[in-house]
């Protein structure tokens, strides 16, 4: 598995880094599937069950600012 591309700006740009430490980042896969690279919030974040959500073993929730998420819509392919 290998990242092909990063969708949106970069975090520089965004203003989302200090380039000292990680970035938020949203990044597509060779085989279509998205990886986000963000702030690991799995043990702070309050009841999924409210919406339906779970949170196995093997995953972590993850916060990215907003902008972060909203810069990519364009890049997003169709279905």
């Amino acid at each position: 598995m290998r990242a092909v591309r990063r969708l949106g700006r970069t975090p520089a740009e965004l203003g989302t880094t200090t380039g000292v430490s990680g970035s938020p980042d949203i990044l597509e896969l060779d085989d279509g599937a998205f990886a986000v690279i963000g702030v690991d919030i799995t043990e702070q974040v309050s009841d999924l069950s409210l919406f339906g959500a779970r949170c196995a073993p093997n995953e972590r929730v993850v916060r990215i600012p907003r902008k972060t998420l909203t810069a990519v819509k364009a890049d997003i392919p169709e279905g």
